[in-house]
């Protein structure tokens, strides 16, 4: 089975979050960039579960400049075989699902898997907009992935249950929590990362659609008020005139 994985590199959960030019642009000064955990420990994970137990290759792919390698060498180290960048900044995600799929067109892949979303954007688009690109079926959210036959069998969380589905190949599917567990890599992983292929290929000529107009960071949280046990009266008072419920 050939699988493809999307991948894209997000902040590091500790990083300090500024803006430029205006708070129109994500200012990179200093921030460490890891694997999107979701593509990472669901994504990626399942695929390479997938290999080891029916055989064939895994891909990884990503859209971005010669700085999202590392991350890339970080994915390969996991397990990938190969890995594909497309040279070029990932503007939005319809600039990114078109461009994974203008490469997925000229391959052979059985599966295509994304996670659900990015810990920087959480926008949950990019998975769909391949599907429809491609003309595919697209299966989101998935919590379980087993091939038997000729059919994929999934499970995803719905409201009051567990939604099972069935289809045939290649298909796009949206990795969430229970796909897979973490894998962290080891010394051999880490080494064989350095040799494994990398292709560079040059960006379709599409154009985004989407303009990011500004970014505002969150209030900043107020200040921590403790309060005596043996002071309920003031805790009702400030529960009554201050607390806010989110």
């Amino acid at each position: 089975m050939n699988i493809l994985v999307c991948i894209s590199k997000s902040p590091d959960t500790t990083s300090k979050i500024a803006f430029t030019d205006g708070n129109s642009k994500f200012d990179e000064s200093g921030v460490q960039y890891i694997v999107n955990p979701y593509d990472e420990w669901y994504a990626l994970v399942r695929a390479l579960e997938l290999k080891e137990t029916l055989g064939g290759s895994v891909t990884i792919i990503t859209v971005g400049g010669s700085s999202d390698e590392a991350v890339i060498r970080k994915a390969l180290a996991i397990g990938a075989d190969e890995a594909v960048r497309i040279d070029a900044d990932p503007k939005d995600a319809y600039y990114t699902a078109i461009q994974i799929a203008e490469y997925a067109k000229s391959a052979n892949f059985d599966l295509i898997l994304t996670g659900k979303e990015t810990i920087n954007y959480n926008g949950s688009q990019v998975a769909g907009m391949i599907a429809e690109a491609l003309s595919l079926p697209f299966v989101s959210l998935a919590t379980k992935l087993d091939f038997s036959g000729s059919c994929f069998q999934l499970e995803r969380e719905i409201v009051g249950g567990i939604e099972v589905v069935e289809v045939s190949g290649p298909v796009v599917v949206s990795c969430a929590k229970g796909m897979a567990e973490q894998r962290i890599p080891n010394m051999r992983g880490i080494m064989a990362a350095r040799t494994k292929p990398l292709q560079i290929i040059t960006a379709a000529g599409i154009e985004g659609q989407t303009l990011f107009v500004t970014y505002d960071l969150p209030p900043a949280k107020s200040a921590c008020k403790m309060i005596s046990p043996d002071n309920m009266d003031e805790l009702v008072g400030l529960l009554h005139n201050e607390a806010k419920v989110i």
